[in-house]
């Protein structure tokens, strides 16, 4: 049967989601606790999307299939006996066979943090991006977020290496709120490309210090070129929050 779970992991001591030869990766600790469940048989395990070495996700999505007939609650049990700590499934359900956890996605939704306080909790380090007291004027970047909001080309905000040829997406709402001396971005669409999220995030905080001027958005959206947007933004900043099928 397949099976669908929605996992969280802390992205800190992660190359990332995708199995890399060589590193700790998080696709790498879930294979190999399935393929002890599974008598030493490989089970092959896809999800939504890859996520960054350092990048987080609180509803990251996975399937596999598996021969194992036991209650979905006591296979969430099993694994997280087996998982690392900085891995944990919340929930598994039985699917469809034609489910994909890639495939079947209409949208997804990050969430990015930065850390405006004076003095940093060491306890935040790995899970917010360090501004030494700096705050940003968070009206102009919501100014500028307006122009991102919709269906568009974006390659400016897209990893100049990736092979992606359509990047045509669009983005649902993208909003910008202080939760004490932390800023928060949220952003959800119906698909992202290659550090875009990171990208989007880098350009609306030039926005929000004064390097760049509102209206440079627009124009690099229009302009369909890297270089006219901003840096790409720091990764264990980011959070792949939600999942939409």
């Amino acid at each position: 049967m397949r099976l669908k779970a929605t996992i969280s992991y802390d992205g800190t001591q992660f190359s990332g989601y995708q199995v890399q030869p060589g590193e700790r990766t998080v696709q790498l600790e879930l294979e190999k606790v399935l393929r002890k469940m599974h008598k030493g048989e490989r089970v092959h395990v896809t999800a939504s999307g890859r996520t960054d070495a350092r990048v987080h996700a609180s509803g990251q999505v996975i399937h596999f299939d598996t021969s194992l007939v036991i209650p979905t609650d006591s296979y969430q049990k099993a694994l997280n006996v087996q998982l690392p700590s900085d891995i944990r499934v919340l929930s598994v359900e039985q699917v469809t066979d034609d489910f994909h956890a890639r495939y079947s996605v209409v949208g997804k939704r990050y969430r990015y943090i930065w850390d405006c306080s004076k003095i940093q909790s060491p306890f935040r380090r790995f899970y917010t991006v360090e501004t030494r007291g700096v705050r940003p004027n968070a009206e102009a970047m919501r100014e500028a977020a307006q122009l991102i909001i919709g269906t568009h080309n974006f390659t400016c905000f897209c990893a100049a290496n990736t092979s992606v040829v359509d990047k045509v997406r669009t983005v649902h709402s993208l909003n910008l709120e202080w939760i004490g001396d932390e800023l928060h971005m949220t952003i959800a669409g119906n698909g992202f490309l290659y550090n875009m999220v990171r990208i989007i995030a880098g350009t609306l905080w030039e926005v929000g210090v004064a390097r760049r001027e509102v209206q440079t958005v627009a124009e690099a959206i229009e302009a369909q070129d890297r270089s006219k947007a901003g840096k790409t933004a720091p990764a264990h900043g980011l959070y792949l929050e939600e999942v939409f099928y």
